[in-house]
């Protein structure tokens, strides 16, 4: 976006005619959010991570757990839709074979940093600090054999395949659709969930939350979200939903969203009454299963559309500070496992509970991964990239 300057005094960039600084404000947020998400997998949460230490105490367990299971409900859906409102326009702009050239730079070059040079080290600190092999790391490396790992940037590689999909249909087509699609209201964005509900408990049949694809990453279990809401994104950015979808909708899907979070004991109370495994949540042929795939696609679409409508309502301006948050937040996203497994292998004898850790290892994991993004975007030739 074009830079405008800051009103006197106040450091506020009100937003010019069809500016939307507020999905620069939701990336910030969303950032924040999955370096937040990867600290409480650290310390106890659901998940896979570099480093693990994690808590027995059910009072801390209890809330990490619905802490990332909100987020994973729509955090990095929420993403892919970001990502693919902008790109009908910079593809009509750009033209495919630049258009492709750019996309290939920015999102392959980082995936190859990333899985060639970054992963080792991360593999290695691990390895040296936490496990107690005190080995160089040139030691390491001879007898390393995961070259292919895109850790955190399974995402950057689903949305560099996607992105290609998208051009490869559209010079296949070769032809200009001229037909708008009106916003959705409220009735037919949950009937929407609900659908793609049913199609991940089909596909968690077969491939169950937390299994991974190897080497790329992926989770075929969040993939019928992901590519909706990709799809729903080229929609939007077409059709300009953003601009058009009533502020009542947000306020309708924010209130849906509180009920399906007040919900969510009811998963706790079904185990325990029952006597289930918790894997019963994740996958396989349960009635249990349909239920949460069903709830977790229901609340993370409400829980989007309420971000856009408060976010073009309320957060459609910016600041300088939060220009440089903004301009930083995708080296956050590649950067933030060099932080945070930083500062846990730090925190890994201090003799308190993880849960404890947590408390420290969150916000500092934030500050701590955008002060070095910060400090790296500055880079000459590494800008130009990410």
């Amino acid at each position: 976006m074009t830079a405008i300057k800051a009103s006197s005094g106040s450091g506020i960039l009100p937003a010019a005619s069809g500016k939307i600084y507020y999905i620069d404000q939701l990336k910030v947020l969303l950032t924040i959010l999955v370096v937040m998400h990867h600290a409480f997998v650290t310390y106890g949460a659901p998940g896979g991570w570099y480093y693990a230490e994690k808590t027995t105490l059910m009072g801390a367990l209890i809330p990490m757990t619905l802490f990332v299971s909100i987020n994973q409900s729509y955090f990095m859906g929420f993403f892919f839709f970001l990502s693919a409102f902008f790109i009908p326009f910079s593809y009509q702009k750009k033209g495919a074979g630049v258009f492709v050239k750019d996309r290939l730079k920015r999102l392959g070059i980082p995936l190859m940093f990333y899985s060639f040079i970054f992963s080792p080290l991360l593999s290695y600190l691990v390895y040296y600090f936490a496990k107690g092999h005190q080995i160089s790391y040139l030691e390491y490396l001879h007898g390393y054999d995961h070259w292919i790992d895109f850790g955190v940037l399974w995402f950057v590689l689903a949305l560099l395949i996607f992105t290609l999909v998208y051009v490869g249909i559209k010079s296949w087509i070769n032809a200009k659709s001229t037909a708008s699609i009106p916003v959705p209201g409220p009735g037919m964005i949950f009937l929407f969930a609900v659908a793609i509900g049913v199609i991940s408990f089909l596909v968690r049949i077969f491939f169950p939350v937390g299994w991974v694809l190897q080497p790329v990453g992926f989770q075929p279990g969040h993939f019928a979200q992901y590519i909706a809401l990709f799809t729903l994104g080229l929609i939007a950015g077409r059709n300009n939903w953003l601009q058009t979808i009533p502020f009542r909708t947000g306020q309708r899907m924010a209130l849906m969203a509180i009920l399906l979070f007040l919900f969510f004991p009811v998963f706790y109370f079904i185990r325990v009454k029952l006597d289930i495994p918790i894997s019963w949540y994740s996958g396989g042929l349960h009635w249990q299963s349909l239920l949460y795939a069903v709830w977790e696609q229901a609340i993370g679409f409400s829980i989007i559309t309420a971000l856009l409508c408060y976010g073009r309502e309320y957060l459609n301006h910016t600041t300088v500070f939060f220009n440089h948050l903004s301009r930083a937040a995708f080296a956050v996203y590649i950067f933030h496992p060099l932080v945070l497994i930083s500062i846990s292998l730090m925190l890994q004898n201090l003799q308190q509970d993880p849960a404890v850790k947590l408390l420290i290892a969150a916000p500092a994991g934030v500050v701590g991964s955008f002060l070095l993004a910060s400090l790296i975007v500055r880079i000459p030739g590494v800008r130009t990239i990410i």
